[in-house]
């Protein structure tokens, strides 16, 4: 659907979400600034520190979005105390300091759509997750509730949107980063039970959905939690055999629970082996369309 160009600025612009989704915007004829730690490069890159110093509100006076991705990767392990204090931080301080920017800016944004995850569900192998569903309980669960309360924040005028994202499936990166090499090594198999819901999006629909909640007019009045998650629920088993598949690699192996734990410690019950059967109602009834339906065709889009 054709909008009138936006200007949107962008936190977290060069990991495996915030990377496509600069270019899709650029691609679809918005103008996009991003925020970068390091000396900008270009008249679009603003330097900021989160947590260390303010924003100046002129970053965001006069935006029409403001997305915000940044955040410590919950993928490096292992998750030491320091650590996870970094896991938290880094999504608190960031939001906290574009929220703050926004209470300065003589015009703030009229949308700000703010990262959170399925983490903040906890582990809920029965229920089925509305987009409004109440977190649960675990370290995820505790830092998304607090990165959506430092988003809900914003001030009056500022329609808020929290991204609930799922298990990101794409190239290089994200759920697959961990296990394209080990079933390349011919270790690929279930994880636990392999029966725990995995709420599963496509790279390529993760972007469409933020694209599209940042720019179509029939996603204006959303607000609130939103669930990024594929249209149809899929078990872990059927990711990982896919994986295999498409590699062509032996799938023989079950990797008990026990020795998970023993591996990754808390992450292994936090991000492998908890389940999350997640509905994207919002994001279904604003107009969304799908690319990709079913999880083995995120997989296969993936390679």
């Amino acid at each position: 659907m054709t909008t009138e160009p936006l200007s949107i600025l962008v936190a977290g612009s060069s990991g495996f979400i915030g990377t496509p989704l600069v270019r899709a915007l650029r691609e679809a004829g918005h103008h996009v600034t991003t925020l970068v730690r390091r000396e900008p490069r270009t008249a679009t890159e603003f330097r900021w520190s989160p947590g260390t110093r303010p924003l100046d509100p002129a970053i965001v006076d006069g935006a029409d979005v403001v997305v915000n991705l940044a955040g410590a990767n919950i993928g490096k392990l292992p998750w030491t105390e320091s650590y996870k204090r970094e896991i938290l931080a880094s999504r608190v301080d960031a939001t906290s300091t574009l929220v703050e920017a926004m209470r300065q800016a003589p015009t703030p944004p009229r949308l700000f759509l703010s990262g959170s995850a399925s983490g903040v569900y906890g582990d809920r192998p029965v229920d089925v997750l509305q987009d409004d569903a109440a977190p649960g309980a675990g370290f995820l669960a505790d830092v998304t509730t607090r990165w959506e309360a430092a988003a809900d924040a914003a001030p009056e005028g500022v329609r808020v949107v929290t991204l609930r994202t799922g298990i990101v499936i794409g190239k290089g990166g994200g759920a697959l980063a961990p296990l394209v090499p080990l079933t390349k090594a011919g270790l690929g198999g279930r994880l636990g039970t392999g029966g725990q819901f995995w709420p599963w999006i496509a790279l390529e629909d993760e972007v469409g959905a933020i694209v599209h909640l940042a720019t179509d007019p029939r996603a204006s009045e959303v607000s609130g939690p939103v669930n990024l998650a594929g249209p149809e629920a899929a078990v872990a088993e059927r990711i990982t055999k896919r994986v295999a598949a498409d590699l062509h690699r032996p799938y023989l192996f079950r990797i008990p629970e026990f020795a998970l734990r023993l591996l990754l410690q808390q992450a292994a019950d936090e991000m492998l082996l908890s389940g999350q059967r997640m509905v994207p109602t919002k994001l279904l009834e604003s107009g969304y369309t799908f690319r990709h339906q079913r999880a083995e065709d995120a997989v296969d889009a993936a390679f």
